[in-house]
């Protein structure tokens, strides 16, 4: 006993770059539960796996109790949880923000959250968490769970280098400096094969570059904040704006006169084969991109000993559209009866966002799952099966206040990836939230029938964009998105708005 003792303690060390860190007792008075998803099938199973669950406690001072539920039926299981208000575990994983949730919230089935996690002593990596992706997990101003963390700046923009250095482009900063990008990528001929052949930006019957493009001309993303109010970005001047420069774009021919009937699948395909040399969705597509000039060598149309390569830019006008920044978030039900209890499972969660803990459910345990090279990169040790001995641990994680790819000890990343993470930092700085968010799940009108108002609106857009309808025709779906429901929502949301406001006085 006394010798497997001394193993866990010395995998603890061999973790920690600094170090072994000293932990605090279970402080708890039992066990704290936690329900989860299981998403692969018999979890923490493997050969090593107690070793792990046996640091993973060490580490955080605590003992937890998992509960893992298959994935068809998890959702089901917390309906019927929350519906009856019994069985609750401490810690509950939810899938997304809806009237479920909502509902339970307002039940007082949850801590607010934002009674405990700013304390930066007390919680040093939860207390540094995005306030904007908080706050869209907020019912009636009370933060019902913590985010498990995604990229928040994944959206941007990106170009294929050589065309644009050998048509003597430099890296556009504006809208305008975009279009003039585009008329030189379609016009310009940068493959220099003398025929015309070339557009600029693929498309396809995602569109979702609108959404991105859209916020370069201040018009937000989905609701904006605007003269006291929350609004629809439709009914903002910046909103047409936009739309006046996708059909300009359209017109000229920068974009695929058929990109409604390209199917995404084959979308990055414009790109690698030489058709289109801009791409605007997540940044790891276009780095993708970039990978396959590589693997196939690709000739740079300047240098063709060289390979082609795609400059990763990210915003547009210092803008880019937010992603939620989470997926899935932890909520701590009132199973956790007092204070005491609340702050045992919250520093349970900071401490499994330690580097030591996020490397123990990314990789495993050193010299077991895998080992680190001459330069201190993380070398798995190529076995599949291994990671049954942790990989159900990232499910614990919220990644506050950073991902796998940020601790360390790390695996070894090429160039091309580290120039992705580095621009995802950079575009969380401009990513533009969604205020409404929070507010559109307690919508009554808007759970009936936000769907469809919403694939209204996308509607009229792709109409216009093609020329099918005209400024009046547009100006009729946005009165029809009001009689439909538009009108209501706007009161519901604003009504919470300004509730929120006047209570935070």
């Amino acid at each position: 006993m006394k010798h497997f003792f001394v193993t866990v303690i010395a995998a603890v060390c061999l973790l920690s770059i600094s170090g072994c860190r000293e932990t605090q007792k279970n402080s708890s008075k039992g066990k704290i539960t936690f329900m989860l998803v299981d998403t692969e099938g018999n979890p923490l199973a493997g050969p090593h796996s107690d070793r792990v669950i046996s640091t993973m406690e060490r580490w955080t001072g605590e003992s937890v109790q998992f509960q893992f539920i298959p994935m068809d039926q998890y959702n089901d299981k917390v309906k019927s949880l929350l519906g009856s208000s019994s069985g609750l575990p401490m810690i509950m994983h939810i899938n997304k923000m809806d009237q479920t949730i909502v509902a339970a919230a307002n039940k007082g089935l949850f801590w607010d959250l934002n009674e405990f996690i700013w304390d930066s002593e007390k919680f040093p990596n939860l207390s540094k968490a995005n306030k904007n992706v908080c706050k869209s997990l907020e019912v009636n101003g009370k933060l019902v769970g913590l985010y498990k963390a995604r990229d928040i700046g994944r959206n941007g923009f990106a170009y294929r280098t050589d065309w644009a250095e050998k048509l003597g482009l430099g890296e556009p900063r504006t809208p305008e400096d975009v279009y003039n990008m585009m008329k030189a990528f379609k016009e310009g001929d940068p493959d220099g094969n003398g025929i015309d052949d070339t557009f600029a930006l693929a498309m396809c019957n995602y569109t979702g570059p609108f959404d991105i493009m859209q916020t370069w001309f201040g018009c937000g993303n989905g609701w904006v904040e605007q003269n006291g109010n929350i609004i629809p970005i439709h009914q903002t001047a910046e909103y047409k704006d936009a739309l006046d420069w996708f059909r300009r774009i359209y017109d000229e021919g920068f974009i695929p006169r058929d990109w409604r009937s390209r199917e995404s699948k084959k979308w990055q395909d414009q790109v690698k084969k030489g058709e289109a040399g801009m791409f605007i969705d997540v940044m790891d597509g276009s780095r993708r991109i970039w990978d396959s000039f590589i693997n196939s060598k690709t000739p740079s149309v300047v240098d063709p000993s060289k390979t082609a390569q795609m400059t990763l830019v990210g915003p547009i006008n210092g803008r880019t559209l937010a992603t939620s920044g989470y997926n899935g978030f932890l909520a701590i039900t009132k199973a956790a009866a007092t204070r005491e209890q609340v702050e045992s499972c919250l520093r349970y969660l900071d401490k499994m966002c330690d580097d030591e803990m996020i490397v123990l459910a990314g990789y495993g345990m050193k010299d077991v799952n895998y080992t680190l090279n001459e330069r201190g990169y993380i070398v798995p040790n190529g076995d599949k099966a291994s990671s049954k001995d942790y990989s159900a641990l990232n499910q614990t994680q919220c990644f506050i206040p950073h991902m796998l790819s940020d601790a360390k000890p790390s695996i070894q990343q090429n160039d091309r990836k580290i120039k992705e993470l580095s621009v995802l930092k950079e575009n969380e700085r401009h990513a533009v939230f969604n205020p409404a968010l929070s507010f559109l799940v307690n919508s009554p009108t808007y759970a009936k029938s936000g769907a469809s108002l919403d694939k209204l609106i996308d509607e009229a857009r792709t109409k216009y964009i093609c020329g099918e309808i005209n400024e009046q025709g547009l100006q009729d779906a946005f009165d029809q998105w009001n009689k439909q429901g538009g009108t209501a929502i706007l009161a519901e949301i604003n009504a919470q708005y300004r509730m929120l406001d006047e209570a935070q006085k």
